[in-house]
Protein backbone atom coordinates (compact mmCIF):
# COMPACT_ATOMS: atom_id res chain seq x y z
CA UNK A 1 0.00 0.00 0.00
CA UNK A 2 3.08 2.39 0.31
CA UNK A 3 4.29 1.80 -2.73
CA UNK A 4 4.86 5.14 -4.81
CA UNK A 5 3.30 7.03 -1.64
CA UNK A 6 4.91 10.18 -0.20
CA UNK A 7 5.56 9.95 3.20
CA UNK A 8 6.66 12.35 5.83
CA UNK A 9 9.00 11.14 8.63
CA UNK A 10 8.66 13.67 11.70
CA UNK A 11 11.73 12.70 14.13
CA UNK A 12 11.52 14.17 17.82
CA UNK A 13 14.19 14.20 20.47
CA UNK A 14 14.22 10.37 21.95
CA UNK A 15 16.73 7.89 22.54
CA UNK A 16 14.40 6.02 20.24
CA UNK A 17 15.61 8.34 17.42
CA UNK A 18 17.87 5.63 16.19
CA UNK A 19 15.12 3.62 14.80
CA UNK A 20 14.63 6.22 12.27
CA UNK A 21 16.92 5.23 10.11
CA UNK A 22 15.54 1.78 10.06
CA UNK A 23 12.29 3.09 9.42
CA UNK A 24 13.46 5.04 6.59
CA UNK A 25 14.90 1.88 4.94
CA UNK A 26 11.68 -0.02 5.35
CA UNK A 27 9.70 2.60 3.98
CA UNK A 28 12.14 2.83 0.98
CA UNK A 29 11.87 -0.58 0.85
CA UNK A 30 8.01 -0.65 0.13
CA UNK A 31 8.58 1.42 -2.39
CA UNK A 32 7.64 4.91 -0.98
CA UNK A 33 9.35 8.55 -1.56
CA UNK A 34 10.46 9.56 1.97
CA UNK A 35 11.60 12.87 3.28
CA UNK A 36 12.48 13.27 6.83
CA UNK A 37 11.82 16.78 9.45
CA UNK A 38 13.77 16.54 12.55
CA UNK A 39 13.74 18.89 15.47
CA UNK A 40 17.03 20.08 16.67
CA UNK A 41 17.08 17.99 19.73
CA UNK A 42 16.15 14.50 17.20
CA UNK A 43 19.76 16.07 15.55
CA UNK A 44 21.75 14.74 18.83
CA UNK A 45 20.87 11.60 18.87
CA UNK A 46 20.86 10.88 15.21
CA UNK A 47 22.57 12.88 12.32
CA UNK A 48 20.81 14.13 9.42
CA UNK A 49 23.51 13.12 7.24
CA UNK A 50 22.31 9.36 7.96
CA UNK A 51 18.88 9.61 6.71
CA UNK A 52 19.47 12.11 4.23
CA UNK A 53 21.57 9.33 2.70
CA UNK A 54 19.05 6.38 3.69
CA UNK A 55 15.99 9.21 2.10
CA UNK A 56 17.79 10.03 -0.85
CA UNK A 57 16.58 13.69 0.31
CA UNK A 58 17.82 17.07 2.02
CA UNK A 59 16.51 16.56 5.75
CA UNK A 60 14.95 19.58 6.95
CA UNK A 61 15.32 20.97 10.38
CA UNK A 62 14.59 24.51 10.79
CA UNK A 63 12.36 27.32 9.03
CA UNK A 64 15.98 28.39 6.60
CA UNK A 65 18.89 26.55 5.55
CA UNK A 66 21.17 29.36 5.92
CA UNK A 67 20.25 32.85 7.90
CA UNK A 68 22.46 34.47 6.02
CA UNK A 69 21.66 33.80 2.80
CA UNK A 70 17.96 33.68 3.78
CA UNK A 71 16.96 30.68 2.13
CA UNK A 72 13.38 29.57 3.39
CA UNK A 73 11.89 25.61 3.73
CA UNK A 74 8.51 26.22 3.08
CA UNK A 75 6.65 23.86 5.40
CA UNK A 76 2.99 24.35 3.65
CA UNK A 77 4.56 22.80 0.33
CA UNK A 78 5.88 20.05 2.33
CA UNK A 79 2.31 19.16 4.23
CA UNK A 80 1.07 19.48 0.94
CA UNK A 81 3.62 17.06 -0.78
CA UNK A 82 2.81 14.38 1.66
CA UNK A 83 0.37 11.57 1.18
CA UNK A 84 1.01 10.47 4.97
CA UNK A 85 2.74 11.74 7.52
CA UNK A 86 4.06 10.11 10.83
CA UNK A 87 6.32 11.33 13.70
CA UNK A 88 8.14 8.42 15.24
CA UNK A 89 9.48 8.91 17.73
CA UNK A 90 7.20 11.46 19.28
CA UNK A 91 8.10 12.82 22.59
CA UNK A 92 5.65 13.84 25.51
CA UNK A 93 6.72 17.40 24.82
CA UNK A 94 5.46 17.17 21.15
CA UNK A 95 2.38 15.23 21.95
CA UNK A 96 1.51 18.07 24.18
CA UNK A 97 2.57 20.91 21.33
CA UNK A 98 0.39 19.09 18.73
CA UNK A 99 -2.36 18.94 21.04
CA UNK A 100 -2.24 22.71 21.96
CA UNK A 101 -1.50 23.87 18.31
CA UNK A 102 2.27 25.30 19.09
CA UNK A 103 3.99 25.94 16.38
CA UNK A 104 7.49 26.67 17.75
CA UNK A 105 9.28 24.47 15.87
CA UNK A 106 9.48 23.37 11.97
CA UNK A 107 8.12 19.46 12.67
CA UNK A 108 5.41 21.40 14.56
CA UNK A 109 4.85 24.25 11.98
CA UNK A 110 4.74 21.15 8.81
CA UNK A 111 2.12 19.33 11.24
CA UNK A 112 -0.71 21.80 11.18
CA UNK A 113 0.18 22.45 7.33
CA UNK A 114 -0.36 18.77 6.43
CA UNK A 115 -3.26 17.78 4.37
CA UNK A 116 -2.73 14.02 4.59
CA UNK A 117 -3.45 11.31 7.32
CA UNK A 118 -1.42 11.99 10.18
CA UNK A 119 0.47 9.01 12.66
CA UNK A 120 2.25 9.87 15.64
CA UNK A 121 4.11 6.65 17.56
CA UNK A 122 5.04 7.98 21.08
CA UNK A 123 8.17 7.11 22.78
CA UNK A 124 9.15 8.07 26.49
CA UNK A 125 9.62 6.49 29.83
CA UNK A 126 7.23 4.30 31.87
CA UNK A 127 6.04 7.29 34.10
CA UNK A 128 5.89 9.99 31.80
CA UNK A 129 3.69 7.61 28.92
CA UNK A 130 1.56 6.66 32.06
CA UNK A 131 0.95 10.11 33.30
CA UNK A 132 -3.14 11.50 32.89
CA UNK A 133 -1.85 14.15 30.75
CA UNK A 134 0.25 12.35 28.38
CA UNK A 135 -2.38 9.71 27.99
CA UNK A 136 -5.21 12.43 27.87
CA UNK A 137 -2.97 13.93 24.99
CA UNK A 138 -3.05 11.14 23.36
CA UNK A 139 -6.77 10.72 23.22
CA UNK A 140 -7.35 14.48 21.82
CA UNK A 141 -5.16 13.33 19.26
CA UNK A 142 -7.18 10.49 18.11
CA UNK A 143 -9.91 13.16 18.78
CA UNK A 144 -8.28 15.10 16.00
CA UNK A 145 -8.07 12.01 13.46
CA UNK A 146 -4.48 11.30 13.94
CA UNK A 147 -3.84 7.48 14.00
CA UNK A 148 -1.61 6.92 17.23
CA UNK A 149 0.74 3.55 17.09
CA UNK A 150 0.90 2.81 20.42
CA UNK A 151 4.31 2.32 22.34
CA UNK A 152 4.93 -1.17 23.30
CA UNK A 153 6.19 -2.64 26.24
CA UNK A 154 10.07 -3.87 27.13
CA UNK A 155 13.29 -2.21 28.60
CA UNK A 156 13.50 1.35 28.38
CA UNK A 157 16.73 3.61 29.08
CA UNK A 158 16.03 4.37 32.25
CA UNK A 159 15.99 0.74 33.61
CA UNK A 160 12.29 0.51 34.19
CA UNK A 161 10.60 -2.20 32.20
CA UNK A 162 6.80 -1.37 30.70
CA UNK A 163 5.08 0.47 28.05
CA UNK A 164 7.04 3.65 26.53
CA UNK A 165 9.34 2.02 23.50
CA UNK A 166 8.46 2.70 20.34
CA UNK A 167 6.83 0.47 18.47
CA UNK A 168 9.09 -1.45 16.41
CA UNK A 169 9.43 0.28 12.43
CA UNK A 170 8.00 -2.94 11.14
CA UNK A 171 5.24 -3.12 13.41
CA UNK A 172 4.60 0.98 12.27
CA UNK A 173 4.94 -0.53 8.64
CA UNK A 174 2.42 -2.91 9.13
CA UNK A 175 0.30 -0.85 11.12
CA UNK A 176 0.04 1.97 8.28
CA UNK A 177 -0.30 -0.57 5.11
CA UNK A 178 -3.47 -2.33 7.47
CA UNK A 179 -5.03 1.30 7.92
CA UNK A 180 -4.93 2.36 4.42
CA UNK A 181 -6.25 -0.73 3.45
CA UNK A 182 -9.45 0.24 5.41
CA UNK A 183 -12.73 0.99 3.37
CA UNK A 184 -11.06 -0.40 0.23
CA UNK A 185 -13.84 -1.80 -2.01
CA UNK A 186 -11.95 -5.37 -2.19
CA UNK A 187 -11.05 -5.48 1.41
CA UNK A 188 -12.15 -8.57 2.91
CA UNK A 189 -12.03 -10.87 -0.76
CA UNK A 190 -9.77 -13.38 -2.07
CA UNK A 191 -8.85 -12.78 -5.09
CA UNK A 192 -7.28 -15.65 -7.43
CA UNK A 193 -5.46 -14.34 -10.96
CA UNK A 194 -3.40 -16.27 -13.10
CA UNK A 195 -0.46 -15.06 -15.17
CA UNK A 196 1.92 -15.81 -17.56
CA UNK A 197 2.70 -19.01 -20.15
CA UNK A 198 3.06 -22.45 -19.35
CA UNK A 199 6.19 -24.86 -20.45
CA UNK A 200 5.39 -27.99 -21.99
CA UNK A 201 8.31 -30.71 -21.55
CA UNK A 202 9.62 -32.19 -24.89
CA UNK A 203 12.72 -33.45 -23.58
CA UNK A 204 15.40 -32.27 -20.77
CA UNK A 205 16.02 -29.00 -22.92
CA UNK A 206 13.35 -28.42 -24.52
CA UNK A 207 9.87 -27.07 -24.52
CA UNK A 208 6.29 -25.39 -26.01
CA UNK A 209 5.05 -22.61 -24.92
CA UNK A 210 3.57 -19.12 -26.22
CA UNK A 211 4.61 -15.63 -26.17
CA UNK A 212 2.96 -14.36 -22.95
CA UNK A 213 4.86 -12.18 -20.78
CA UNK A 214 2.38 -12.28 -17.65
CA UNK A 215 2.14 -8.74 -17.51
CA UNK A 216 -1.58 -8.36 -17.84
CA UNK A 217 -2.14 -11.21 -15.23
CA UNK A 218 0.31 -9.60 -12.95
CA UNK A 219 -1.03 -5.85 -13.15
CA UNK A 220 -4.37 -7.29 -12.13
CA UNK A 221 -2.64 -8.86 -9.23
CA UNK A 222 -1.00 -5.24 -8.12
CA UNK A 223 -4.12 -3.43 -8.78
CA UNK A 224 -6.37 -6.11 -6.84
CA UNK A 225 -4.48 -5.85 -3.87
CA UNK A 226 -4.01 -2.00 -3.91
CA UNK A 227 -8.21 -2.33 -3.91
CA UNK A 228 -7.95 -4.25 -0.61
CA UNK A 229 -8.02 -7.83 -1.62
CA UNK A 230 -6.07 -10.93 -0.66
CA UNK A 231 -4.48 -11.86 -3.49
CA UNK A 232 -2.84 -15.06 -4.53
CA UNK A 233 -1.45 -15.17 -7.98
CA UNK A 234 -0.27 -18.28 -9.87
CA UNK A 235 2.13 -17.68 -12.19
CA UNK A 236 3.56 -19.35 -15.38
CA UNK A 237 8.00 -18.76 -15.95
CA UNK A 238 8.10 -14.97 -16.24
CA UNK A 239 10.80 -12.36 -15.86
CA UNK A 240 8.80 -10.17 -13.79
CA UNK A 241 7.68 -9.79 -10.36
CA UNK A 242 4.46 -8.65 -8.63
CA UNK A 243 4.98 -5.10 -7.12
CA UNK A 244 3.61 -5.77 -3.40
CA UNK A 245 5.62 -8.38 -1.72
CA UNK A 246 1.92 -9.33 0.35
CA UNK A 247 0.89 -10.48 -2.65
CA UNK A 248 1.14 -14.27 -2.56
CA UNK A 249 2.50 -15.40 -5.29
CA UNK A 250 2.54 -19.21 -6.46
CA UNK A 251 5.00 -20.34 -9.26
CA UNK A 252 4.16 -23.19 -11.46
CA UNK A 253 5.72 -24.21 -14.94
CA UNK A 254 3.20 -26.65 -16.86
CA UNK A 255 -0.23 -26.78 -17.57
CA UNK A 256 -1.04 -29.40 -15.26
CA UNK A 257 1.12 -27.78 -12.62
CA UNK A 258 -1.28 -24.78 -12.60
CA UNK A 259 -4.18 -26.65 -12.95
CA UNK A 260 -3.04 -28.15 -9.64
CA UNK A 261 -2.38 -24.87 -7.84
CA UNK A 262 -5.60 -23.38 -9.05
CA UNK A 263 -7.99 -26.37 -8.30
CA UNK A 264 -6.63 -26.55 -4.36
CA UNK A 265 -7.25 -22.83 -3.84
CA UNK A 266 -10.25 -22.27 -5.77
CA UNK A 267 -13.12 -23.54 -3.13
CA UNK A 268 -12.00 -20.69 -0.93
CA UNK A 269 -11.61 -17.73 -3.05
CA UNK A 270 -14.74 -14.75 -4.43
CA UNK A 271 -13.04 -14.11 -7.80
CA UNK A 272 -10.99 -15.70 -10.22
CA UNK A 273 -9.16 -14.21 -13.09
CA UNK A 274 -7.74 -16.42 -15.33
CA UNK A 275 -5.34 -14.37 -17.14
CA UNK A 276 -2.53 -16.98 -17.91
CA UNK A 277 -1.93 -18.40 -21.37
CA UNK A 278 -2.04 -22.04 -20.76
CA UNK A 279 -1.02 -24.56 -23.35
CA UNK A 280 -4.08 -26.45 -25.00
CA UNK A 281 -1.63 -29.63 -25.85
CA UNK A 282 1.33 -30.88 -24.23
CA UNK A 283 3.54 -34.28 -25.68
CA UNK A 284 1.79 -37.74 -25.57
CA UNK A 285 5.23 -38.71 -24.23
CA UNK A 286 8.45 -36.85 -22.71
CA UNK A 287 11.22 -38.07 -23.92
CA UNK A 288 13.97 -38.68 -20.86
CA UNK A 289 17.44 -37.62 -23.01
CA UNK A 290 17.95 -35.07 -25.47
CA UNK A 291 16.10 -35.31 -28.88
CA UNK A 292 18.72 -36.07 -31.36
CA UNK A 293 18.36 -34.43 -34.83
CA UNK A 294 17.83 -37.03 -37.64
CA UNK A 295 17.51 -37.18 -41.41
CA UNK A 296 13.86 -36.29 -42.36
CA UNK A 297 10.71 -34.64 -40.61
CA UNK A 298 9.91 -35.30 -36.41
CA UNK A 299 6.64 -35.43 -35.15
CA UNK A 300 5.81 -35.15 -32.16
CA UNK A 301 2.20 -36.54 -30.43
CA UNK A 302 0.49 -34.11 -28.53
CA UNK A 303 -2.65 -35.03 -26.36
CA UNK A 304 -5.17 -32.51 -24.79
CA UNK A 305 -4.23 -30.28 -21.41
CA UNK A 306 -7.16 -30.31 -18.69
CA UNK A 307 -9.45 -27.25 -19.45
CA UNK A 308 -8.93 -24.91 -16.27
CA UNK A 309 -11.55 -22.97 -16.77
CA UNK A 310 -14.14 -25.35 -18.02
CA UNK A 311 -13.39 -27.25 -14.55
CA UNK A 312 -13.84 -24.09 -12.69
CA UNK A 313 -17.08 -22.83 -14.34
CA UNK A 314 -18.36 -26.55 -13.23
CA UNK A 315 -17.28 -26.15 -9.60
CA UNK A 316 -17.72 -22.88 -8.94
CA UNK A 317 -20.38 -21.91 -6.54
CA UNK A 318 -20.02 -18.25 -5.05
CA UNK A 319 -16.69 -17.82 -6.89
CA UNK A 320 -17.02 -15.12 -9.77
CA UNK A 321 -15.24 -16.23 -12.47
CA UNK A 322 -13.40 -14.12 -14.98
CA UNK A 323 -11.66 -15.50 -18.57
CA UNK A 324 -9.75 -14.20 -20.84
CA UNK A 325 -10.25 -14.86 -24.98
CA UNK A 326 -7.22 -13.83 -27.49
CA UNK A 327 -8.55 -14.14 -30.55
CA UNK A 328 -7.71 -13.87 -34.26
CA UNK A 329 -11.12 -14.50 -36.16
CA UNK A 330 -15.01 -13.71 -35.26
CA UNK A 331 -13.82 -12.32 -31.89
CA UNK A 332 -17.26 -11.74 -30.39
CA UNK A 333 -18.82 -15.01 -31.61
CA UNK A 334 -16.15 -16.84 -29.88
CA UNK A 335 -15.86 -15.24 -26.58
CA UNK A 336 -19.62 -15.31 -26.28
CA UNK A 337 -19.32 -19.19 -26.48
CA UNK A 338 -16.84 -19.31 -24.38
CA UNK A 339 -19.10 -17.62 -21.70
CA UNK A 340 -21.53 -20.06 -22.25
CA UNK A 341 -19.37 -23.04 -22.66
CA UNK A 342 -17.48 -22.51 -19.16
CA UNK A 343 -20.48 -20.73 -17.04
CA UNK A 344 -18.02 -17.41 -16.89
CA UNK A 345 -19.20 -14.28 -15.44
CA UNK A 346 -17.60 -12.39 -17.78
CA UNK A 347 -14.53 -12.56 -20.43
CA UNK A 348 -12.13 -10.10 -21.46
CA UNK A 349 -11.71 -10.40 -25.74
CA UNK A 350 -8.78 -8.95 -27.05
CA UNK A 351 -8.13 -9.43 -30.73
CA UNK A 352 -4.43 -9.83 -32.24
CA UNK A 353 -5.74 -7.97 -35.17
CA UNK A 354 -5.56 -4.48 -33.23
CA UNK A 355 -2.15 -3.24 -33.00
CA UNK A 356 -0.73 -2.77 -29.51
CA UNK A 357 -2.97 -5.80 -28.26
CA UNK A 358 -2.11 -8.88 -26.55
CA UNK A 359 1.45 -10.61 -26.18
CA UNK A 360 4.84 -8.57 -25.76
CA UNK A 361 3.22 -5.16 -25.72
CA UNK A 362 2.81 -2.77 -22.50
CA UNK A 363 -0.67 -2.17 -24.10
CA UNK A 364 -3.93 -3.66 -24.58
CA UNK A 365 -7.04 -3.32 -25.84
CA UNK A 366 -9.75 -5.06 -24.55
CA UNK A 367 -13.72 -5.81 -24.83
CA UNK A 368 -15.69 -6.62 -21.34
CA UNK A 369 -18.83 -9.14 -22.37
CA UNK A 370 -20.79 -10.62 -19.23
CA UNK A 371 -23.16 -13.38 -19.31
CA UNK A 372 -26.15 -11.17 -19.50
CA UNK A 373 -24.88 -10.42 -23.07
CA UNK A 374 -23.77 -6.94 -22.32
CA UNK A 375 -20.44 -5.40 -23.44
CA UNK A 376 -18.14 -2.33 -22.67
CA UNK A 377 -15.68 -1.73 -25.60
CA UNK A 378 -12.05 0.64 -24.06
CA UNK A 379 -9.88 2.22 -26.01
CA UNK A 380 -6.21 1.18 -26.62
CA UNK A 381 -4.23 1.42 -23.27
CA UNK A 382 -1.71 0.87 -20.78
CA UNK A 383 -1.91 -2.69 -19.42
CA UNK A 384 -2.36 -1.21 -15.63
CA UNK A 385 -5.15 1.36 -16.76
CA UNK A 386 -6.63 -2.06 -18.56
CA UNK A 387 -6.42 -3.47 -14.76
CA UNK A 388 -8.28 -0.93 -13.47
CA UNK A 389 -10.85 -1.15 -16.22
CA UNK A 390 -11.33 -4.93 -15.40
CA UNK A 391 -11.92 -4.41 -11.55
CA UNK A 392 -13.63 -1.34 -12.24
CA UNK A 393 -16.38 -3.50 -14.50
CA UNK A 394 -16.17 -6.35 -12.08
CA UNK A 395 -17.21 -4.04 -8.78
CA UNK A 396 -20.13 -1.86 -10.49
CA UNK A 397 -21.55 -5.28 -12.31
CA UNK A 398 -20.67 -8.46 -10.00
CA UNK A 399 -20.23 -6.64 -6.11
Amino acid sequence: MLHDKNVLLGITGSISAYKAAFLTRLFIKEGANVKVVMTKSAIDFISPLTLATLSKNPVYSDFTDNEERGTWNNHVELGLWADLMIVAPATANTLSKMVDGLADNFLLATYLSAKCPVYVAPAMDLDMYKHPSTQQNIIKLESFDNKVIYAESGELASGLEGQGRLSEPEHIIDFINNDLRKGLPLKGKKVLISAGPTREPLDPVRYISNRSTGTMGYKLADKAYELGAEVTLVSGPVSIKATHKEINVVQVVTAHDMFQAISDKFSDQDVVIMAAAVADYTPLDVSEIKIKKKEGDLSIPLKRTKDILAHLGKEKQKQILVGFALETNNEVENAKKKIIKKNLDFIVLNSLRDKGAGFAHQTNKVTIIDKNNNSQNFELKSKEDVATDILTYLQEHFM
